[in-house]
């Protein structure tokens, strides 16, 4: 058995280590990340430079973020099935990106403005005539 060395036992010198910097990307597609897996929130896609673009509940909904210090704002702009209660989809909406931004950047998230760009109804069966026997 060897001797622990000397290196082991000293003080870590916690004031040199650095510090770690998100970019303001990182957090937004962290939240719209969260946005799309963890909720039933949709966002756009196809075409291009937002022409022609197509309303998808799997892909994943826009987000902007204001970054000062170490506090974020948020803005998500998601679409939604319908119907639904929407007061109670975006405020559960905020909540879950709220605490799963903030547990996984470690980012104190403050604000979350949310708007519904557009509402998806349930696709129905096309109507075809019946057959007359």
């Amino acid at each position: 058995m060897t001797a622990p060395s000397a290196a082991m036992h000293q003080p870590w010198d916690i004031e040199g280590r650095g510090e770690t910097v998100l970019a303001r990307k990182v957090l937004e597609k962290t939240a719209s990340q969260v946005a799309r897996d963890e909720t039933f929130a949709g966002g756009s896609s196809g075409g291009f430079l937002g022409i022609g673009s197509r309303a998808d509940l799997s892909a994943r909904p826009d987000a902007s973020v204001e970054l000062a210090g170490n506090v974020a704002s948020l803005k998500v702009t998601v679409g939604l099935p319908y119907p639904m209660p929407l007061r109670q989809a975006t405020e559960q909406l905020r909540r879950r990106i709220t605490e799963r931004v903030t547990e996984l950047t470690g980012v104190q998230v403050r604000q979350v403005d949310i708007t519904v760009s557009w509402l998806k109804p349930p696709q129905r069966e096309l109507r075809r005539r019946r057959k007359l026997q």
